[in-house]
């Protein structure tokens, strides 16, 4: 079996697998091509792939030579004609690209989208959505520290004291979490707010405050994510969080719904309310933002605050975001390759088949169908 490792569009710096973890596919006798040059934004060259078993070839070749692609981003829209027969796996967010597959299933291609492995206890190890928003929430506070004129922690001086900052987190999930940790051994204040009241504990082991509003939408059967809610629970939480962004210095959001638009969690209203020099950290804005002002991958300023849209803080870690994504990857891949260095796709294995969008000319994820 033939796998190849190709190299990211020009904006990402990750790469699927690093030479570290290439050793464990040559010991099985599988044969890896690295694209020239896949690793360099990573920080790992092509020596050394070479020294871990890989040989380097041109795109072109890898294409045409390999059983199974490995590619975080979808390949080049030209290619995938050439690629009836293969697999392609990466993190290809069908849900908000479901034309996108269907052309993909059309040309005969296996897709396997690692977003959308079924979010259960088995599922953790190979689970790259939370690998990479654990630091996607360690660099926005990083981000929000480097952009906010003022101090973090509270600053006792014969000069006079410093009040530590206000922070907002939108969204417990990981990054979140991270977020709250990270700004706490920063000094901040911080405050958060989830649709799940599971979270609070969690929350509060962590020393910040939850914000509760009553009357949620039961999201148990979620999978771990946020639900859509009533206007009657929207309108309490906007009244919560307008209460609680008038009076904060940074806010971090995260909240997004698995293939919808991200909710618009902070409205221009509240941001008119926030005081100069304050920042907001958007972590959804690819799916439209947590702000009706948000712009991805753009900084905005307005009446003072800066509104950072950015999706990917992870690609500005990209030596230990690649990684954490190819230790992801690593999981996976022993679910669908024998010890013998064959594939093995077994259908009967919930994530196996929880994960898989197109196979044999069709799509067969039941919520893509």
């Amino acid at each position: 079996m033939t796998i190849g490792l190709l190299k990211e569009p020009a904006h990402e710096t990750r790469v699927s697998l690093l030479a570290e973890a290439v050793g464990s596919l040559t010991k099985k006798g599988i044969t890896l091509l690295v694209e020239k040059g896949a690793g360099e934004k990573a920080w790992c060259h092509d020596e050394e792939y070479v020294k871990a078993g890989a040989a380097i070839k041109s795109r072109t070749e890898v294409l045409q030579t390999a059983d199974l692609l490995l590619s975080i981003h979808q390949p080049e829209a030209s290619e995938i004609a050439g690629l009836s027969g293969k697999i392609v796996l990466g993190v290809f967010q069908p849900l908000f690209n479901a034309e996108q597959m269907k052309t993909w299933a059309a040309a005969g291609i296996t897709c396997f989208s690692l977003d959308m492995l079924p979010r259960t206890t088995r599922a953790q190890a190979m689970d790259v959505l939370s690998s990479q928003a654990n630091i996607a929430g360690y660099k926005a506070v990083l981000t929000a520290a480097a952009t906010y004129g003022r101090y973090f922690p509270m600053f006792m001086t014969a000069a006079g004291s410093i009040a530590p900052a206000k922070m907002l987190i939108l969204g417990a999930g990981v990054a979140g979490l991270q977020a709250i940790a990270t700004a706490r051994r920063l000094g901040a204040v911080v405050e958060v707010f989830d649709t799940r009241p599971a979270v609070k504990e969690e929350v509060m082991s962590l020393g910040a405050k939850f914000i509760e509003v009553e009357g949620a939408a039961d999201a148990s059967k979620a999978g771990g994510y946020a639900v859509e809610q009533s206007a009657d629970f929207m309108l309490r939480q906007k009244e919560k969080i307008a209460a609680s962004a008038a009076k904060a210095d940074i806010i971090i959001s995260t909240a997004q719904i698995p293939g919808k638009k991200a909710p618009i969690l902070i409205t221009e209203e509240m941001i008119n309310s926030m005081r100069n020099g304050s920042v907001i950290i958007d972590l959804a804005a690819a799916t439209g933002g947590n702000t009706p002002l948000t712009a991805n991958n753009a900084t905005v300023v307005h009446n003072g605050v800066t509104i950072i849209g950015n999706s990917s803080l992870q690609s500005t870690m990209p030596s230990d975001a690649s990684k954490l994504y190819g230790k992801n990857v690593l999981n996976f891949l022993a679910l669908i390759i024998s010890k013998e260095g064959a594939l093995n796709l077994n259908w009967d294995d919930d994530l196996v088949k929880g994960s898989c969008i197109a196979h044999g000319g069709q799509i067969i994820h039941e919520r893509l169908k």
